[in-house]
């Protein structure tokens, strides 16, 4: 039988605060495949997130059984390079003044630390942040723009640097995107859709780059909306979830679990051949070109 097996394989997957968003959703995928654990999580919910970890709120349960067993748990910001990069205000914050190591730089070198040259197979981005993405584009500040680039788009250009000298021949790097890098999305302001083309863009680049360099494919999984809590930052995300029941191809909302099966899909040998792709796994909603219940209403008139 032809399976998915990352056995002996290790992956790092940026972005990851809780049970409930798609990146949650690939550790358990990855782990499920058999690839040992490490994340990164952002300073700010780090204390949160490893307490619920103790507490055992979160769900740790494995399709098939077993639990999801993590190698390491990093502290990163992705919004910074290196430790020259973090503004005093940052390093003296509370949640931050007590860590060290937690810029991409930081990480990267911990990680060597902790499991030696060439420690990786597989990465994961799935970060993303925009402080005014409630704001339309045509209102978005300079500077609101320019950190929604840096974090969503720019961090994994510098995760592929960073993390592509440790990362083995035939490795993968697989991000999160959105169609509103392709197609308007009214209410995905503060330039998050800029970001998201931004990624797509980079991770044609990145595949022929990282491609040569580093022996690595580079994908891309472009992914319906899921109400997690990091995408109530968005305010409409429920009404987006309900829209794209209504008029995607198949007429349901995909699951966390589906973009997790993806992920591990593109991280492994099955895909072998594919890189520089931009995947959608949104039940179709990519391909539509008019609202499914408009043309339902009409046949029903």
């Amino acid at each position: 039988m032809l399976s998915i097996d990352l056995s002996g394989k290790r992956a790092f997957i940026a972005g990851v605060a809780d049970d409930r968003g798609y990146g949650w959703a690939i550790v358990r995928a990855l782990a499920a495949a058999g690839a040992s654990i490490c994340v990164g999580t952002w300073p700010p919910v780090l204390r949160i997130f490893t307490r619920s970890l103790e507490r055992g709120k979160l769900d740790m349960s494995l399709p098939g059984g077993g639990e999801i067993e993590f190698e390491k748990i990093y502290p990163l910001d992705a919004a910074f390079d290196t430790a020259d990069d973090v503004p005093e205000h940052v390093r003296e914050d509370k949640r931050y003044v007590d860590l060290e190591g937690y810029t991409i730089q930081g990480v990267a070198d911990q990680v060597q630390a902790d499991f030696g040259e060439r420690c990786l197979d597989i990465v994961v981005h799935s970060l993303a942040n925009g402080p005014e993405v409630r704001n339309p584009l045509i209102e978005t500040s300079r500077a609101g723009y320019l950190a929604a680039i840096s974090s969503s788009a720019y961090s994994m250009v510098s995760m592929a640097q960073r993390l592509g000298p440790l990362m083995n021949n035939d490795g993968a790097l697989v991000s999160l995107s959105y169609l509103a890098a392709e197609r308007v999305v009214p209410g995905y302001g503060g330039g998050m859709s800029s970001a998201k083309a931004a990624l797509e863009s980079d991770t044609r680049l990145l595949a022929f780059e990282a491609g040569r360099k580093f022996g690595v494919r580079v994908n891309t999984i472009s992914a319906g909306p899921l109400a997690s809590r990091a995408a109530s930052a968005i305010g409409t995300i429920d009404r987006l979830v309900d829209y794209y029941r209504d008029n995607a191809a198949l007429p349901e909302v995909n699951t966390a679990d589906d973009v997790g099966h993806a992920a591990a899909f593109l991280c492994s040998p099955l895909a072998a051949g594919i890189t520089g792709e931009t995947l959608h796994v949104d039940k179709g909603y990519h391909a539509m070109g008019m609202p499914a219940q408009a043309l339902l209403k009409d046949e029903v008139e």
